[in-house]
């Protein structure tokens, strides 16, 4: 689990609990997924950009 989920994890038991919305919505509705989105784009393109440099030496 993220840092982000770790933070807000009461808030999205509570959305899941008591309005009864999955997790995935929860987190749409914290505005936590579209975070975790772009670290994960973030993470990628960092890799992508390490493996190139990589293969030029």
């Amino acid at each position: 689990m993220s840092q982000i989920n770790n933070e807000y994890q009461m808030a999205i038991d509570l959305l899941c609990c008591h309005l009864g919305v999955s997790e995935n919505e929860a987190k749409k509705q914290l505005g936590i997924k579209a975070l975790d989105e772009d670290k994960e784009q973030q993470i990628a393109e960092t890799q992508y950009a390490l493996m190139g440099l990589s293969a030029d030496q």
